[in-house]
């Protein structure tokens, strides 16, 4: 494990890198949008769980593997490309946005919200290979056991990263509950969910393979 002020730093860095807009961001932000804080709460639980999955993944070196292998890169790649476009095209034809302060998560099962947003992590390889790029830069050459340092690592990231992404669900809710007009923005808003989940697909599906 790094010393107090490199631990310090990783864990301002994670903080700042999750607060960045992605896939994961705009999923937690129109599941509560629609359904309310709860809802979106649980997508992001969703997301964190494939966090785990993706350090997981990367300790044992499936990740290194994406990262050596073009073929491994680009199943995973496509696959998860082809969910992106699926998730934006379904927002393109919803019906308008039923949101409202009383609405219920009850509306729509709790559970496929969590493997809605559990998907939309583990299908992105980059996920993967940014853990093997950024957990690397904070264990010490001399560490007793790297891999054990990466997986500690990979889980403090992932932890840490959960405050962030439950604060932008409830923060979406609380700015849904004070705007007018909700049922229209809710429709400019799945339009637009629509057209960057389909543009996230695409750049997936264009990103190269780092072994090319």
């Amino acid at each position: 494990m790094p010393d107090l002020p490199q631990l310090l730093l990783f864990i301002v860095a994670g903080w700042l890198l999750n607060l960045t807009p992605g896939p994961d961001v705009l999923l937690i932000v129109s599941t509560s949008l629609r359904q309310g804080a709860r809802a979106g709460m649980v997508a992001a639980l969703g997301i964190f769980a494939g966090c785990f999955v993706h350090v997981a993944v990367a300790t044992v070196g499936l990740g290194a593997l994406l990262a050596a292998s073009a073929t491994a890169f680009t199943v995973v790649k496509v696959i998860g490309a082809g969910y992106l476009v699926w998730m934006g095209w379904r927002l393109l034809r919803s019906a308008p946005g039923q949101w409202s302060p009383d609405a219920s998560a009850d509306s729509v099962p709790l559970s496929r919200v969590f493997w809605r947003g559990f998907l939309t992590n583990v299908l992105n390889p980059k996920v993967a290979l940014f853990f093997l790029a950024f957990l690397p830069q904070f264990i010490a050459p001399d560490a007793a056991d790297k891999t054990l340092a990466f997986l500690a690592l990979g889980l403090l990231f992932s932890v840490n990263a959960l405050p962030v992404t439950l604060g932008y669900a409830w923060l979406a809710a609380w700015a849904a509950r004070r705007m007018d007009g909700v049922r229209r923005a809710m429709r400019v808003m799945d339009r637009a969910s629509g057209v960057l989940f389909i543009g996230f697909g695409v750049r997936l599906a264009l990103t190269d393979s780092p072994a090319s």
